[in-house]
């Protein structure tokens, strides 16, 4: 893994209206890397990642890209340039075709009345291609089903062509199918692209297949941070999400497996 890092908040402390939400928090997304955020509800997940995307301004700590420049004070069309967030929920517009829609995303390129984004036009359609909606460029977005809309606000995150992506529960609401081909788009965007994608889920086992990296926050604070078999322990995360929760390692791949335990949980019978 390589030690570059895109962007990084350290000694985070984010509050609403007076409560703290976040304590000395800390996040390091790097180049080709994902990095997964996970925790309980209202363990500051999202708080943290709006903070790296300038939507929540810290008490303390800071926020620096690459250069060492503070994200905080870059004029914010700078910072669009580099960094990007594809939020949980967006208004959908009304009549606006798909195309247009992911056009939004080359904002911070351009100048007055839309001019000066010689490379737009290529943009916008790497983005449509990457994300499968090429298809349906023209149809309006409010016609689209959810889990086609959450690929063209992809889309638009793609179209703004920033070395850092940004996604806060990209799967909520989204079904299995859906849920798949956007994580593997995401790998993807890691992999072949060399993009760093800091994104927080809720689902243990998606975490676990697609990060580097996983951040485990617990009220506020993070308790765990490092490759995901580290982080996701039994013992850890029992105490974190206060139920049982076993976890399985498959020797082939390496890759971890999670099981909440409850009252009426079947066991599993044992492999000869």
């Amino acid at each position: 893994m390589t030690e570059e890092i895109s962007l990084r908040g350290a000694d985070l402390c984010l509050s609403y209206h007076g409560t703290t939400a976040v304590e000395n928090g800390h996040i390091a997304v790097r180049p080709g890397t994902v990095t997964a955020l996970v925790g309980p509800n209202g363990s500051g997940k999202s708080t943290l990642l709006r903070a790296l995307a300038r939507l929540h301004r810290p008490d303390a700590g800071t926020i620096t890209l690459a250069d060492g420049a503070s994200a905080t004070d870059l004029p914010i069309r700078d910072f669009a340039r580099r960094v990007t967030l594809l939020a949980q929920s967006r208004p959908t517009p009304s009549g606006v075709r798909v195309r247009d829609v992911v056009g939004y995303g080359r904002h911070p390129h351009r100048g007055r009345w839309r001019a000066g984004d010689p490379d737009g036009d290529a943009a916008v359609g790497r983005a449509m291609e990457l994300t499968g909606v090429t298809a349906m460029a023209d149809r309006p977005a409010d016609e689209l089903s959810g889990g086609e809309l959450q690929r063209v606000w992809l889309a638009t995150c793609l179209a703004q062509d920033t070395g850092v992506l940004l996604l806060d529960e990209p799967t909520t609401f989204l079904d299995l199918r859906y849920q798949v081909e956007l994580l593997d788009l995401v790998r993807d965007l890691a992999d072949e692209h060399g993009v760093a994608i800091g994104v927080v889920l809720h689902d243990l086992n998606q975490a676990a297949e697609l990060a580097d990296h996983v951040v485990l926050l617990q009220r506020g604070r993070v308790r765990a941070d490092g490759p995901p078999a580290e982080v996701l322990t039994e013992q850890l995360l029992t105490e974190v999400y206060g139920i049982r929760i076993e976890v399985t390692h498959d020797p082939r791949t390496g890759t971890v497996t999670t099981r909440p335990v409850g009252r009426h949980t079947r066991s599993v019978p044992a492999t000869t």
